[in-house]
């Protein structure tokens, strides 16, 4: 199908300058064919002879016109026909009405720069009127017997305005040569565009997957921890129920049982939620164009970012319960907010002297929208470094452990909905992440 298109495209392409080329035979036609009856209405007379060479001069141009029109003729094989008419048609005009002293003698000047309107493409068709044109001049003068002498300065003359004929048909080749380039040029240009956009948008998934395989890299460094925890005392939990339930029947403390199977639970639960949260966050895939929700995507990236923290502190919540969902994606959402809290990780345990971490992550509703916060309390951003932030390929963190993508992504994924992504310094110290994000509502009408 897109090749029948292409083919059909190819072939309009080529039929339009045959019906331009076809529309001017059929316009000088009707003109010329028009001559004898504005004579006529002007003089109230006919000249037979003259009406005769313009019928037949006519009747020419129509079929050459046909036949252009329906590729019967190449358009340079028209346009030398019709130099060929011309010519001997105005010498017959001319020489009907009075040769040299014609009103029409002046006329057959004209015949190169008429001719050159059929078949600008071609050099022929305009070279045979000139040179006819030339004849013509001679034949005319000689036929009304006026000596050489007196109309060699004609031929001079007329050949000069003639040769204006020629080097116009020759301007427009070029002109239409330097367009064809041009147009070539630009379609190149066009391709090379439409390749580097198809390179951009590869390279710009490949970024985030980068950045987001580099954020799983860090998560998974304390998964171990994570989940040896609580497989430690499930194991150990279970040990002790064997040995106890092989002696069931002097057992008496069944709360201290349930106790120890409600926390082999939790623990089988947390394990559970961690290789779960991890499996989401790592998954790869085209972003979902599904709103996201503030509250879930903070709890999500608080568990995810908790196996980072382990012993250097917590994450603390402080979040309006009830909040609009936004216009940015849920995976990009805790995406955002993961990295946030990493890099909070990293600038406490950086700190000197060393302190807990006291990690916030606020929400709170907004006109249209909801605002996020996350701080810390490590020892803040460079004021430097501020206007580079959101750089990519900027980081303050030493050779090896940034990437300089992470920031830069996040602030590139909160501004496609229409959000805003800023970074401040705390008064008391550490620094603040402040997220703005529109509801779903407005991202959608503002799109």
């Amino acid at each position: 199908m897109a090749a029948f298109t292409s083919m059909l495209a190819d072939d309009t392409a080529l039929q339009a300058p045959l019906r331009v080329k076809r529309r001017i035979f059929f316009v000088s036609a009707s003109m010329i064919l028009a001559i004898p009856l504005v004579r006529l209405l002007i003089t109230g007379t006919v000249l037979p002879e003259l009406a005769l060479v313009q019928l037949l001069w006519g009747l020419s141009y129509l079929l050459l016109g046909a036949g252009v029109g329906r590729g019967l003729l190449a358009p340079w094989l028209a346009g030398t026909v019709a130099a060929m008419v011309c010519v001997p048609a105005v010498s017959a005009l001319i020489h009907f009405t009075g040769g040299p002293a014609s009103p029409f003698f002046v006329a057959i000047v004209c015949a190169p720069l008429i001719i050159a309107l059929f078949a600008p493409d071609s050099r022929l068709p305009t070279l045979v009127s000139y040179v006819g044109m030339l004849g013509a001049v001679a034949v005319l003068n000689v036929l009304a017997g006026v000596p050489p002498r007196a109309w060699l300065h004609q031929v001079v003359v007329f050949g000069c305005v003639g040769a204006f004929g020629l080097y116009g048909g020759r301007t427009y080749r070029r002109l239409r040569e330097a367009e064809k380039v041009a147009q070539e040029q630009r379609l190149k240009a066009l391709e090379q565009l439409a390749v580097s956009e198809r390179l951009r948008l590869r390279a710009e998934r490949e970024r985030s997957e980068v950045e987001r395989l580099v954020l799983v890299g860090q998560l998974a460094s304390g998964v171990a921890h994570e989940v040896n925890n609580p497989l430690a005392f499930v194991k150990s939990n279970l040990h002790y129920l064997e040995r106890e339930l092989l002696d069931a029947e002097g057992y008496e403390n069944k709360a201290e049982l349930r106790e120890l199977l409600d926390e082999t639970r939790q623990g089988v639960l947390r394990i559970q939620q961690i290789v779960t949260d991890l499996r989401r966050f790592s998954r790869e895939g085209h972003t979902s164009s599904e709103p996201g929700s503030p509250l879930e995507a903070i709890e999500e990236a608080r568990r995810l970012a908790s196996v980072r923290l382990r012993s250097l502190g917590a994450v603390e919540v402080d979040a309006t319960p009830s909040l609009p969902e936004v216009g940015l994606g849920q995976r990009h959402l805790v995406q955002v907010l993961v990295n946030l809290l990493l890099n909070a990780a990293d600038a406490v345990e950086e700190a000197v002297p060393p302190r807990r971490a006291r990690i916030v992550v606020r929400a709170r509703p907004t006109d249209g929208g909801v605002r996020l916060e996350v701080e810390d309390n490590g020892t803040g951003i460079p004021p430097e470094a501020l206007p580079r932030l959101f750089e990519p390929f900027f980081t303050t963190k030493p050779p090896g452990k940034g990437t300089g993508l992470g920031l830069a992504l996040c602030h590139e994924y909160v501004s496609r909905t229409g959000g805003t992504l800023t970074a401040e310094n705390r008064p008391e110290g550490g620094a603040r992440f402040v997220l703005t994000l529109k509801e779903v509502a407005e991202t959608a009408s503002a799109a």
